[in-house]
């Protein structure tokens, strides 16, 4: 697999924090944000935007700001941000949730399911988002988010980057299959050697 490499933007900054494109920089951070659906160390934004951190701290605050009058707030942990609901609109995601929880999981669903036991099940250390991505070729944010809700899957922190978490079967998702352990399951030796 390939690492994404990223190319940061143009260094020059212009009034209002803009970057050279025109675009406010709070506006790529939240793009970003969007993007990953997980939390983002703010020395990741540096690297990837290409910029000092008094900016992008500044532009965070101007994020936080422009949020409160949107369904949308900015979660802080640490040294770590990332976009969550506000708080009036939890009952109208709660029930959007319940609706998600009461449908099949899909076609998506099954293939991360797949890949999760199947690519990570003898790897202890389960398997990275990126890595999932690359297999299906989408991304697959929402689609482990929904299988982390239902309990099947775990998301840990990678041992070998701790800013990446890394995901792997949980034992309910063993117990709905009918199996005791991932050896159990059809192929399973021939496919994750294969992957591994």
């Amino acid at each position: 697999m390939n690492p994404v490499r990223y190319q940061p933007l143009m260094q020059e900054t212009t009034q209002n924090n803009k970057i050279s494109n025109g675009v406010k920089l709070s506006n790529h951070i939240e793009a970003l944000l969007f993007l990953s659906g997980e939390p983002l160390a703010i020395s990741r934004l540096t690297k990837v935007l290409g910029k000092k951190e008094e900016e992008i701290e500044k532009s965070v605050s101007e994020l936080d700001e422009n949020l409160k009058e949107r369904g949308l707030r900015l979660i802080k942990n640490k040294d770590k941000i990332m976009l969550g609901a506000a708080p009036e609109s939890s009952k109208y995601c709660e029930a959007l949730l319940k609706e998600e929880l009461n449908k099949n999981i899909g076609k998506a669903g099954l293939e991360t399911l797949a890949i999760i036991i199947y690519k990570g099940g003898l790897n202890k250390e389960g398997v990275t988002r990126s890595e999932i991505d690359y297999i299906r070729g989408v991304n697959s944010t929402f689609t482990l988010r929904n299988l982390m809700i239902r309990g099947l899957i775990e998301r840990e922190i990678n041992p070998k980057d701790k800013r990446v978490y890394t995901y792997s079967a949980s034992t309910q998702l063993f117990q709905y299959l009918g199996i005791t352990k991932p050896e159990d399951l059809p192929e399973y030796a021939k496919e994750s050697n294969g992957n591994n």
